[in-house]
């Protein structure tokens, strides 16, 4: 069996609004995005999230040429909670916000804000983005594309629906640019097999992934499949 080349982390940005570890470069904590990235006619469609999406996949992909992986397991849920709000007033619906609420929005967004098109895909995996991510960008990588860019976010549960969730999740968005070129600058994305007495299901949030990309934890646990990741500066 051929071993899978090893994928190399180039570069990222994150954004976590009120983070208190604001001393990492690539890691913005304002409240407020600016969503600079993109022309004010579309900045004004976007909730914080996709502003600070568009913000990081510009400042990685500066001339817009990479494919684009974005995950997220409830999506802009803001949206679609004010839409069967209005369901349930009775209220009409906004065609244009629906639009904004579909699962590939924010990277449509940015797509026509940046003028940028390649193939993209969005994804939910049941609490699996992450590995799902990896998996998709290695096939991307492995047909000879150069360097691929995955993003990763997510928005804290309102009050209302939070006791059906058993994990909690913060608001948060996380990006890098992935390849299989060694540089002296980028990390090495090694993984090990997890512990079989690693008993927890809960696979990796936005907030964690920051974690590990600014060294607070030394790895990165995805437990479908079971593995554990870590980042090694490579030579």
């Amino acid at each position: 069996m051929t071993t899978p080349a090893m994928m190399y982390v180039h570069d990222w940005r994150a954004w976590q609004p009120g983070r208190r570890d604001a001393s990492q470069p690539r890691l913005s904590v304002v409240e407020k995005p600016a969503g600079g990235h993109v022309p004010a006619m579309l900045r004004r469609r976007l909730t914080g999230i996709g502003r600070a999406l568009c913000d990081m996949l510009a400042e990685l992909d500066v001339d817009a040429d990479c494919p684009l992986l974005y995950a997220s397991r409830h999506g802009d849920g803001e949206r679609t909670l004010e839409m069967l709000n209005a369901l349930a007033e009775e209220a009409p619906l906004s065609p244009a916000r629906f639009g904004l609420s579909v699962h590939n929005a924010i990277p449509g967004v940015y797509s026509i804000g940046r003028g940028n098109h390649r193939t993209q895909q969005a994804i939910a995996a049941s609490g699996d983005e992450f590995a799902a991510l990896l998996v998709e960008a290695r096939g991307y990588l492995a047909q000879g594309e150069p360097a691929v860019i995955v993003a990763f976010a997510e928005q804290a549960i309102p009050a209302r629906f939070a006791a059906h969730f058993t994990t909690p999740i913060d608001t948060a968005a996380v990006a890098l640019r992935l390849s299989l070129a060694p540089a002296q600058d980028a990390w090495a994305l090694t993984s090990r097999p997890l512990a079989s007495d690693a008993t927890t299901e809960d696979s990796p949030q936005p907030s964690e992934l920051i974690d590990w990309l600014c060294g607070t934890r030394d790895e990165l646990y995805c437990y479908r499949p079971r593995q554990a990741w870590s980042l090694v500066r490579a030579d």
